[in-house]
């Protein structure tokens, strides 16, 4: 489902949002409350930057007992290496929060997202919060998606069905992203019966096979939140059915965000198999897709396939890795060792000057395989970070 169908998928039974400017943003939404009926099951994931914000310190400590009953989203402050007075802030935005939706500030997961080193504008948000009483009349998950944007360039959704249930994922982010965890913040939401376990298993399971294989400029965020809470309204799913369909919902959500990465006009995915395992495997496959000579080789549309056979080549660490094994295919054509001739090259060229090119590399140890998803590297990245508080 492209971003333009999200405009009319609602929150799953047993959610209610409320969207708003507060003040950080210049006009568009910046605020963003999605409240449970009650407390329910939940599971989230961190980043793990010794430099993580208070959102991420409060938050961690909030979904450690397996419940939540409400997602905040500041969007355009990071609130990261704030000190003291910056948890302070934070946990006032998660008490007041907390206090007009009848809930315990244990059950608060709050995120934030955007500029490093500035504090919350208090002053704007307690004017904002004092006024805020549940029930929220909102239901729209389009709009709270295009709340949490900072420098995307546009919302980011999708949802799925399993069984009587409804999926529902939100994300923002295409800088700073090479998560240790999840990525960037990205929200889920269903109202399928699933316990707290159950669902962290499938959650941690799915995470890492979809937002931890992104990367768009190996930065890793201080900030990178990921949660899921069930309302169990819909009633009861298979697990293995769950998981399936969250992990359709994840997939989609991370390529939205490789394809929208700053500056950004090709996907990459990157595929590494017959590794030793599928640790060896992403790794390989990380090496490619976050080399700059490989992206910027692919934003050119130049099937330069030595440029992969060099990242393949600096994993030092996996001597069971043998040259003389290797093969390397761009799309479907092999392009090492059986090299192809210059029309073959021009026929690559076209191929690559489209919005998505893959990379399959076999290595010939054994039967690992991971898939990996980034971006091309333009001028344009370097623009938008160029003068990214300026």
């Amino acid at each position: 489902m492209g971003w333009e169908d999200a405009r009319m998928v609602e929150l799953p039974q047993g959610f209610r949002a409320h969207v708003a400017n507060v003040g950080i943003k210049d006009e568009s939404d910046d605020f963003v409350v999605i409240a449970a009926d009650r407390p329910c099951p939940a599971a989230g994931l961190f980043t793990q930057s010794l430099f993580s914000g208070p959102s991420v310190l409060v938050s961690r400590e909030h979904v450690a007992d397996g419940r939540l009953q409400a997602f905040v989203v500041i969007s355009k402050n990071a609130n990261v290496a704030t000190g003291a007075k910056g948890m302070a802030n934070a946990r006032e935005v998660v008490a007041a929060v907390a206090k007009s939706i009848d809930a315990a500030e244990g059950d608060i997961l709050i995120a934030s997202t955007g500029v490093i080193g500035r504090q919350y504008p208090m002053d704007r948000i307690r004017s904002h919060l004092a006024d805020l009483r549940a029930p929220f009349a909102g239901n729209d998950a389009h709009a709270a998606a295009r709340a949490i944007m900072t420098t995307d360039t546009h919302p980011k959704l999708a949802h799925a069905s399993v069984g009587e249930a409804t999926i529902v994922g939100i994300a923002k982010g295409v800088g700073m992203i090479e998560p240790d965890m999840a990525t960037l913040i990205t929200l889920f939401l269903t109202d399928a019966a699933v316990e707290a376990d159950a669902l962290d298993r499938a959650f941690r399971s799915v995470i890492a096979r979809t937002f931890n294989a992104v990367s768009v400029d190996t930065d890793t965020s201080t900030s990178d939140t990921a949660a899921i809470m069930a309302s169990g309204l819909a009633g009861p799913v298979d697990e293995r059915d769950f998981e399936r369909a969250l992990g359709d919902v994840a997939l989609e959500l991370t390529k939205m965000i490789a394809r929208d990465g700053e500056g950004a006009t090709k996907l990459i995915e990157v595929l590494v198999d017959e590794a030793r395992d599928d640790a060896q495997a992403k790794r390989v496959a990380k090496a490619i897709v976050n080399s700059p000579l490989v992206k910027t080789a692919i934003h050119g549309a130049d099937p330069n396939w030595g440029r992969v056979a060099m990242a393949v080549g600096k994993c030092w660490g996996d001597r069971d890795i043998d040259q003389e094994s290797v093969v390397i295919r761009f799309g479907d054509q092999e392009v090492f060792p059986r090299q192809v001739d210059d029309a073959g090259l021009a026929r690559l060229s076209k191929y690559m000057a489209g919005d998505t090119v893959r990379i399959h590399v076999s290595l010939a140890v054994a039967t690992g395989s991971f898939t990996v998803y980034g971006c091309d590297l333009s001028d344009g990245y370097v623009r938008i970070n160029a003068d990214y508080t300026t």
